[in-house]
């Protein structure tokens, strides 16, 4: 019989703790020598556009797949089975809105921000404004689901399960990561992203194969021990097991579905991403790269999440610490032992730091650029002040992460990242391509479409079960809930599309048409950026 069946220890906490102080020390080393040569504001906010698509598609998917992958879903496909499979889908598909309709041309549009192609033919000062504050919230939100994944990870790991203690690590990984972006800028960060997307694609990988390896590389053989060690039965291996049950989960399903496929092409910390490359050819090679290596992450999930199932079993997840979170770990040190839960422990450590330090370079680079920069100093900020503002930014953002990762331990991670999307979507998509490909779109239709998109989801949110009502909602023991469902992607990603197209149609102002023709060609073909 195991430990953790026996109810020991998972690991060795000094063990983990030293692979994972090993992996901070390189990357911080790495950090230190790339952030050396960051010289100018394109150095800091988009490493000098000198990242290949490759490199840049790598670095993507090391953004992109964050601890509600690593952790979240492989959670959820493990209690849940195929419709927790489903975030997967889900998240995948997501990239073929960004193929074809936002990488390349964002990339010809803007220069450091997600600001600067919404600014591009509006009035500069509140489409700005707009821009960062969307910017802000939706960072903050994705933030706060790496935090809660550090706190779940850190509970199992390291042996530390008294709530302090968990605050006490998670405000550590938060400093690092501060560190990170202080130190690196996106030139530093790019690389932590890539090192960890490696390190991650090669740890999925080889649970995937050693999980396979104990059923004879048999799937049906753990489809079934899975269904035969999960409360559910077999019902994981069908649709329905979280979803469909009554009328109101289904359509959770819908608002969930809808956004997981649209909200990536409106997470800031994506879009900012596509500047790190030379042209838009690169962009799109980026984007290639990054949807062939989530493919291989995303399958190697349904193994490992069917597998915690078989090797580990329901129950025993939910009544660990971290609850779903904690089923990957559970399901390395089963198959691995203390080794290869040393290593997850690195891995999962790496991929929140990694993550978090993206989102917090985004949120910093949008302050300083477009509310300093563009709004304070009217586009005549000096590069070097600029630069120290976007670094205070990031240390004020670090702080607030490690506050709302406290106060959002426990949560599932995936779940709370398909918040950030809904967010992303209902803020940022509509607008977005109502300024891409829609003419006679302006200024009272980018102000209307985002902060209507993000008042809705914002209103929802907080009626929600997500924040009362529920056994896991965020604020335990009230219920003051009037919105049925837990993600608002349904209601709030068409009130954004539909609040553009009033404040357009609507209003006085009027569309420049020769700046719509010059953010066309400028779009198509990079000429003049």
């Amino acid at each position: 019989m195991s430990a953790l069946a026996q109810g020991g220890q998972v690991g060795d906490p000094v063990l983990n703790t030293v692979v994972f102080g090993a992996f901070v020390v390189i990357t911080l080393y790495v950090v230190y020598r790339a952030g050396s040569r960051n010289t100018s504001t394109a150095d800091y906010y988009a490493a000098g556009g000198a990242f290949t698509g490759v490199q840049n598609g790598i670095a993507l998917s090391g953004d992109f797949l964050s601890a509600a992958s690593f952790l979240g879903i492989a959670g959820a496909i493990a209690i849940n089975g195929y419709d927790g499979f489903l975030y997967s889908i889900g998240f995948l598909v997501a990239w073929l809105v960004n193929l074809l309709l936002i990488a390349e041309l964002v990339r010809n549009t803007g220069r450091f921000t997600m600001g600067d192609v919404l600014a591009f033919r509006m009035r500069q000062r509140p489409v700005r404004a707009a821009a960062a504050t969307s910017t802000l919230v939706i960072s903050f939100f994705y933030m706060l689901a790496q935090m809660a994944g550090a706190g779940a990870v850190v509970a199992l790991l390291l042996d530390v399960h008294g709530k302090g203690g968990q605050a006490l690590v998670i405000s550590v990984v938060g400093l690092i990561m501060i560190c990170y972006v202080l130190v690196g800028g996106m030139k530093g960060t790019t690389w932590v992203q890539i090192i960890k997307a490696a390190i991650l694609l090669l740890c999925v990988v080889l649970m995937t194969v050693f999980l396979l390896g104990k059923f004879g590389f048999s799937l049906s053989a753990l489809l079934d021990q899975a269904a035969a060690n999960n409360t559910k039965g077999e019902k994981i291996l069908d649709p329905g097991a979280q979803y469909g049950k009554t009328p109101i989960s289904t359509l959770d399903f819908i608002s969930l579905s809808l956004a997981l496929i649209l909200g990536a092409a409106g997470l800031p910390h994506v879009l900012m991403r596509f500047y790190t490359v030379p042209d838009a050819r690169q962009a799109r090679r980026s984007v290639v790269w990054a949807v062939g290596t989530m493919s291989v992450f995303y399958l190697a999930t349904l193994v490992i999440g069917y597998g915690a199932s078989a090797l580990v079993g329901s129950e025993k997840i939910l009544s660990a610490t971290g609850r779903e979170n904690a089923a990957a770990p559970l399901l390395a040190f089963e198959i691995g032992g203390t080794v290869l839960m040393g290593v997850v422990a690195a891995v999962a450590f790496a991929t929140i730091l990694a993550v978090v330090a993206g989102l917090t370079i985004t949120a910093s680079a949008s302050f300083a650029h477009d509310v300093y920069a563009n709004i304070l100093r009217g586009g005549k900020a000096d590069a070097a002040a600029e630069v120290r503002v976007a670094r205070l930014t990031a240390v004020v953002v670090g702080v607030a992460a490690i506050v709302g990762g406290i106060l959002a331990n426990g949560q599932n991670v995936a779940f709370l990242v398909a918040l950030a999307f809904a967010f992303a979507a209902s803020a940022n998509l509509s607008t977005l391509l109502y300024s891409l490909f829609w003419k006679r779109f302006n200024t009272s239709g980018t102000l209307c479409g985002m902060y209507g998109g993000l008042a809705s989801c914002l209103l929802l949110v907080f009626f929600s079960p997500v924040v009362s009502g529920s056994p896991t909602s965020i604020v335990s023991g009230v219920d003051f809930h009037l919105y049925p469902l837990s993600n608002p992607g349904i209601i709030s990603i068409p009130v954004s599309f539909v609040c553009g197209y009033l404040g357009t149609v609507l209003s006085r102002d009027k569309a420049d048409p020769a700046k719509a023709r010059e953010m066309e060609v400028r779009s198509l073909t990079g000429i003049g950026r």
